[in-house]
């Protein structure tokens, strides 16, 4: 599963849609789990909307005190109908693009974790398919979090190369540029669940990329 990846920077945004940036925060160069980072919807005129929110379709500070701590970052495309965490969301077609540049796995063909980017092979930026929800805070208005789709990877010339030796392989969904808008409109659980394939290898690439500090202490921290 993809836990970290980089968020397309504001200024490169229309290259993806034309939506209004202006006045919206800015997000982090990298995210993970409850970090910042652009969604874009469909707004109430059916336009393209571009919106800030969380990663990770559950907020810490949204989940009960008492309740054990789990990760919303992705959702597995053969469950997300039936898991309570993404399961309203899908019915009521809340489905969302986030544009990104590139995201990271984890890789272990030297026989260790190293971390490796994995985006698209002519540089471009890309839109990742995904999940939004609305949240009404305490203090009055409305903030907003998303998670990633992912599917079976086991194989995908490229994606079958990343995570643990044995584990199922997976990716993230990648909307080719011509499917934006139906991806965006559709509000049919069955006819979205069908547009949920893997991009061809050919179109991508992948390379390692190290974080900068070296006190990693786990595989988990490498991203």
């Amino acid at each position: 599963m993809c836990v970290n990846y980089a968020p397309t920077r504001k200024e490169r945004i229309d290259a993806l849609v034309k939506v209004f940036t202006t006045g919206l925060p800015d997000w982090p160069g990298e995210v993970w789990q409850d970090y910042a980072a652009p969604i874009i919807r469909a707004g109430n005129d059916g336009a393209p909307e571009l919106i800030v929110g969380t990663y990770g379709m559950l907020p810490k500070a949204h989940m009960p005190p008492a309740a054990k701590h789990f990760t919303t970052m992705n959702a597995r495309a053969e469950t997300i109908g039936q898991k309570q965490s993404y399961s309203k969301a899908w019915r009521q077609g809340q489905t969302c693009l986030l544009p990104t540049s590139w995201f990271y796995e984890p890789n272990y063909e030297s026989g260790k974790a190293e971390r490796w980017a994995i985006g698209m092979e002519d540089g471009a930026e890309f839109c990742v398919a995904g999940l939004w929800r609305a949240w009404d805070e305490p203090e009055g208005g409305q903030s907003f979090s998303f998670t990633q789709i992912t599917i079976n990877a086991d194989d995908h010339p490229l994606m079958k190369r990343f995570h643990k030796p044995g584990d199922e392989k997976r990716s993230l969904v990648i909307v080719p540029a011509g499917e934006y808008d139906a991806w965006l409109d559709c509000k049919d659980p069955e006819v979205a669940r069908s547009m949920l394939t893997l991009y061809p290898a050919k179109g991508m690439k992948a390379w390692p990329a190290p974080r900068a500090s070296k006190k990693v202490a786990t595989t988990e921290g490498l991203f």
